[in-house]
């Protein structure tokens, strides 16, 4: 049983900090090229043990295999601007060598039936501790804002309604993430024109900056 539970996600915590800045220096890279970064931004945290609990019940996870058999303890969440920006992080952090990718699952191709769609990476990361290295399994989304926006109302809904949604809320969110994925299609169709102005923007913005200094 899990008694300690700061000396328990100590490791997750570190393994959520280093990724973040890791996965951030990516972004930061295509914008030092001044090109098209496939990743928006980054975010991270770690399971509150509520969560944690939950979930092991749910799973009928024992307390002891938490380590080998939850694998979203840690969890990164990786926002693109554009569909096909997915498949170039998932190929980005398949070649990484700081960690191993143990599994994938594409709710993209394969969505969930209640709409969710997102690209899951767990990947094992060594963690260095002063007991040596210690692997951790940590979670990446990989997804679109529009998915996240779409997922991030059904996880607050899901917490109200326990999972058993009513008729009318599950037929909504199924159109919802319908709608949301039009939107991604219609912005790809697009996204040569979005980048254009993106840049020109971006551009403008580093010139007003040097004249005010």
């Amino acid at each position: 049983m899990v008694r300690h539970w700061d000396l328990f996600l100590a490791p997750y915590k570190q393994a959520v900090e280093e990724l973040k800045v890791k996965l951030k220096g990516m972004r930061s890279q295509y914008d030092m090229r001044s090109t098209h970064s496939p990743i928006e931004f980054v975010t991270g945290r770690v399971k509150p043990i509520a969560s944690i609990l939950d979930k092991a019940a749910r799973k009928n996870i024992s307390l002891e295999r938490l380590e080998e058999e939850m694998q979203d303890i840690a969890g990164l969440r990786m926002m693109c601007q554009f569909t096909d920006d997915i498949k170039a992080v998932v190929e980005i952090l398949r070649q990484r060598t700081d960690f191993k990718v143990v599994e994938e699952r594409d709710y993209i191709t394969h969505q969930k039936e209640s709409g969710y769609r997102s690209y899951h990476m767990v990947i094992c990361y060594p963690v260095q501790t002063i007991h040596g290295e210690k692997q951790i399994l940590a979670e990446i989304q990989i997804r679109t804002l529009a998915m996240n926006f779409w997922a991030t109302i059904e996880h607050s809904l899901n917490y109200k309604y326990s999972g058993n949604f009513p008729q009318e809320i599950k037929e909504r969110l199924q159109r919802a993430s319908e709608a949301a994925f039009q939107l991604d299609e219609e912005m790809s169709k697009i996204r040569g024109e979005i980048q254009e102005a993106q840049v020109f923007f971006s551009r403008k913005k580093e010139v007003e900056n040097t004249e005010n200094e």
